[in-house]
């Protein structure tokens, strides 16, 4: 299965934050978050736990990865 949000939740876990991400996309941080909260949703699944260290991933997260 192939979503246009895969490509942000790849990139988000391989540099384990959303503020990397952006820089590395140039978008917001809001877009950011707001790409994963719909991929999440679309999947009714959460994939991310969010920290003021950055992210780790769910259970659920490790297995769609």
């Amino acid at each position: 299965m192939y979503h246009p949000l895969l490509k942000t939740f790849v990139y988000i876990v391989e540099m384990e934050s959303f503020s990397k991400e952006t820089q590395k996309m140039y978008i917001t941080l809001i877009s950011v978050m707001k790409q994963i909260n719909a991929l999440e949703e679309y999947l009714y699944i959460k994939l991310v736990n969010r920290t003021h260290r950055g992210i780790k991933l769910t259970v659920q997260g490790q297995k769609n990865l």
